[in-house]
């Protein structure tokens, strides 16, 4: 009855809290987008296709964060792209908060797994492929738990336990130690490099799907 009622549940909490932080850091944003376009230019955000609920696409929202490509740069070692403002906007998680129109839209919520790339829906596996039961939130359980400085592996699973255990609880558990976790700057990024490897799936086990190249 929880799991069936919940759900339902979440999404009015979901329109509300995000409704009081838009008006709370509407400021914030608009200050953070004017800072963004005189000191990088157009575009201020980053859009991309990112796999939902049940792995439906939807389209991402962040503060731009990257200059443009460099000819031969690899599509993960993009460290060198990350502007001054960039960088700082990610240790705050600053770069977040467009997402929070993710939400009012119902393509995530305040609380779930991280939503990752399309190439990876085939790499899961049907243990990971779970995460996709519930929106991808703005925070999740892996968040608290260390972030980007998780092994995907150990990442993955926490998803896989939110899904399963996900309560209201909880999910007041994970808000209020995401704001502390924002507050350190625990996490951001693993360690010894900047940005998280690319996920190219995990070792074979029971239950793991023909993996494929991994996209964007």
């Amino acid at each position: 009855m929880k799991q069936r009622l919940y759900p339902k549940v979440k999404r009015v909490l979901d329109i509300a809290t995000v409704a009081l932080l838009l008006v709370a850091l509407s400021p914030l944003i608009a200050g953070v987008a004017l800072v963004a376009l005189v000191s990088q230019g157009r575009p201020v955000f980053f859009v991309q296709t990112r796999p939902g609920l049940s792995g439906k696409p939807f389209r991402l929202y962040k503060f731009r964060t990257m200059g443009p490509k460099v000819d031969g740069t690899e599509a993960f070692d993009e460290s060198a792209r990350i502007t001054t403002l960039g960088r700082a906007l990610r240790k705050l998680s600053v770069d977040e908060l467009p997402q929070l129109w993710n939400v009012v839209r119902g393509d995530m919520s305040v609380v779930g797994p991280r939503p990752l790339l399309m190439g990876y829906l085939q790499l899961y596996s049907l243990r990971q492929s779970t995460r996709h039961h519930v929106r991808p939130g703005l925070t999740g359980l892996a968040q608290v738990k260390g972030r980007n400085s998780l092994t995907w592996d150990d990442r993955l699973e926490l998803d896989a336990q939110y899904v399963e255990t996900f309560s209201l609880g909880l999910d007041l558990s994970i808000v209020l130690k995401s704001i502390m976790v924002v507050f350190l700057g625990r996490g951001v990024s693993p360690e010894g490099a900047e940005l998280m490897a690319e996920f190219r799936g995990s070792a074979a086990a029971p239950g793991t799907r023909t993996q494929g190249s991994p996209g964007g």
